[in-house]
């Protein structure tokens, strides 16, 4: 895994005080590297430390290790251990070993230690201060009846964290979620222990906007003795963030569980989460889920435990994705009570350049360690083909280690693990320089992955684009169905097969698309079991245009070359062409494979043979691409990216 940090994991940089105008990835970021056994160790990751402060958390995903948590309050060197009850922090000042020895920027820079810099693969979630999602604040303690104390949220907290650093002390924890008056209870980070009922713990005073309370328990406000407390948001229509100031990103609550009964535990929050922790309030350890180690939409990923050192378990999570929240596996608990706290995933801000969202790649071009294809960002989709002649075969973040095939109407089948990297995907280290890879990052505005169940009746699908796709790429997952592309230039009757060189063709009636428009929220799929099918899972590609970054059209090509003009600057590094009037190949050209004023490499997406090297179908143009006179006539859709 990459340590370094591309632009494109922040989207547009936006600065503000407080929430206001903060992208998602402004404020947290969860960020996977492999630790060097060395000093000076830098974690580029985007996050503000020394400006703004926060915290970083750090667990080994392979070795059992304490959870380590530094944050810039108390200082860099001095961690506590989340799954330590009663420890107190952990001084490396005068060590050998410093741990985290600075917070930066950017980021922040390790020493040689075996807890967070190892020889072995670890996992970081850093939370930067800002108002409506994270502030800390350390107290000392003066044995009263209660201390109220001051904090910077700027809205009533969901979640605090209360830990004695300076000595021996329960981790305590305040959760919106837990029971009908949380300012009774309490319950330990440290242990899978059920909800407590002491009034003690909070003096039985709510949080406010500005304030918190500790009652007279020794254990959370002992005179002389020193606390710091991490204070987490809950946005409830109220959120700062994005460019409009006006999005939620963090939201605390619980959801009610019963065990394999139907339709299953489920959490709505108006977006999809990247980062999830649950707790059994009636017993049970506590999960962190985040979308870079896998939250996937219909199978179980990988889990890890604050209150524990185990190693990340490949199928233990329990939370499952979609586009307005998550579900919870059946099977896994007794019937209870569930607390949470999601963090949103970073589907707020458009890309700011191309190169930010979409990469092309041979295999280990840059070296033979993994990844296998470098992209300079975290990939969500991706393609890869063998140039010689293979199978078009696509596979995504969502939906983990399934591969379907582009130029087939096959099921999906297995493939190995390959999504958590920071700069690329697929875990190998094969050379191959005909082995290429197309590379998306989700953004705003760009593209974006759905999977949904049918139903066989008309139904909408929530997406998290932010505006309208101009075209979806559509394909059962469970069963044998052709891929149903839509283009915004064939209207809401129009359809046209990905894995066929057929014309497009207009559906009577309502069966596809249900004759509705997609909106900038949900798309619509009428009783056609392509789309639609009862039970069966499906998986949705949404693509949009960014003005200077991608574009979607049409364009009738007659006799001469025809000029298509994208609003680039610089041409078109890939260009997807259809002609919809006739039969035609869904033909591929990239510039990494040559698209110049001469003979240009093409691949036709709906077949499985090598690509053609002796035609010169299309020509350089700086605002986009041109059709060379060569090309057959007739009205194609297209979609192209600077």
């Amino acid at each position: 895994m990459d340590n370094s940090f591309d632009q494109v994991f922040r989207g547009t940089a936006l600065t503000a005080a407080g929430g206001a105008k903060l992208d998602v990835a402004d404020v947290f970021r969860t960020f996977l590297y492999d630790g060097t056994n060395g000093d000076n160790h830098a974690i580029v990751n985007g996050i503000d430390l020394s400006g703004e402060g926060g915290l970083v958390w750090i667990k080994s995903r392979e070795v059992e290790r304490a959870h380590a948590l530094y944050d810039t309050a108390r200082g860099v060197h001095k961690y506590l251990q989340s799954d330590h009850n009663n420890a107190a922090q952990v001084d490396l000042t005068n060590s050998n070993d410093k741990g985290v020895k600075a917070f930066n920027a950017n980021g922040f820079t390790m020493d040689d230690d075996a807890l967070v810099n190892a020889d072995e693969e670890y996992v970081s979630w850093t939370f930067r201060k800002a108002e409506k999602f994270f502030d800390i604040v350390t107290y000392e303690g003066n044995s009263q009846t209660s201390q109220t104390l001051n904090h910077n949220l700027g809205s009533v907290p969901g979640m605090i964290i209360v830990k004695r650093y300076d000595g021996t002390g329960e981790w305590w924890v305040y959760h919106r979620g837990n029971t009908a008056a949380p300012q009774t209870d309490f319950l330990r980070l440290s242990a899978s222990n059920a909800t407590e009922d002491y009034a003690g713990v909070w003096n039985d005073t709510a949080p406010t906007s500005t304030q918190f309370t500790v009652g007279s328990d020794s254990a959370i406000n002992y005179s002389s003795r020193n606390y710091v407390a991490y204070i987490f948001a809950h946005n409830n229509n109220d959120g700062e963030f994005g460019p409009d100031a006006d999005q939620d990103i963090i939201s605390c609550g619980s959801f009610a569980y019963d065990n394999g009964n139907t339709p299953a535990a489920s959490v709505t929050l108006g977006w999809e989460p990247q980062w999830v922790l649950t707790k059994n309030s009636a017993s049970g350890n506590w999960n962190i889920h985040d979308s870079m180690r896998g939250m996937f939409a219909s199978a179980r990923g990988p889990t890890l435990y604050p209150d524990g050192e185990q190693v990340e378990s490949a199928t233990a999570g329990v939370v499952l994705l979609n586009s307005t929240g998550f579900t919870v596996a059946n099977g896994v608990y007794d019937p209870s009570t569930h607390i949470y706290m999601a963090i949103r995933a970073p589907m707020i801000t458009p890309p700011a350049a191309a190169t930010d969202v979409f990469a092309i790649d041979t295999a280990n071009s840059t070296s033979n360690a993994p990844p296998v294809w470098n992209s300079g960002f975290p990939v969500d989709m991706a393609f890869y083909n063998v140039i010689t002649g293979g199978d078009r075969t696509i596979l995504s973040r969502m939906t983990g280690k399934k591969y379907l095939k582009i130029n087939a109407s096959n099921a999906d089948a297995n493939d190995d693990d390959g999504w958590d990297f920071m700069n690329g995907w697929y875990n190998d280290s094969f050379t191959n320089s005909n082995f290429y890879s197309w590379m998306w990052k989700r953004a705003k505005g760009y593209f974006d992955v759905v999977t949904y169940t049918g139903t066989e009746s008309a139904r909408t699908v929530a997406h998290s684009l932010g505006v309208a796709p101009e075209m979806m790429w559509i394909k059962c997952r469970n069963a044998v169905h052709s891929w149903a592309a839509y283009h915004v230039a064939l209207g809401n009757t129009g359809i046209i097969y990905l894995d066929s060189n057929e014309a497009a063709f207009s559906i009577s009636g309502s069966t596809v698309l249900n004759n509705t428009t997609p909106t900038s929220s949900v798309f619509t799929v009428g009783a056609n079991h392509v789309l639609n099918q009862n039970t069966k899972t499906y998986v949705a590609y949404l693509f949009a245009t960014v003005a200077g970054i991608s574009k979607l059209g049409s364009v009738a090509h007659s006799g001469s070359s025809t000029d298509v003009d994208c609003g680039f600057s610089n041409g078109a590094r890939f260009v997807l062409l259809k002609r919809t009037d006739g039969a035609g190949d869904w033909y591929v050209w990239d510039s990494t494979r040559g698209i110049i004023a001469g003979n240009d490499p093409s691949l036709s997406l709906n077949t499985n043979a090598a690509q053609v090297t002796n035609t010169d179908y299309i020509d350089p143009l700086s605002s986009g691409f041109q059709i060379s006179g060569d090309f057959t006539d007739g009205s194609y859709i297209f979609y192209a990216i600077a």
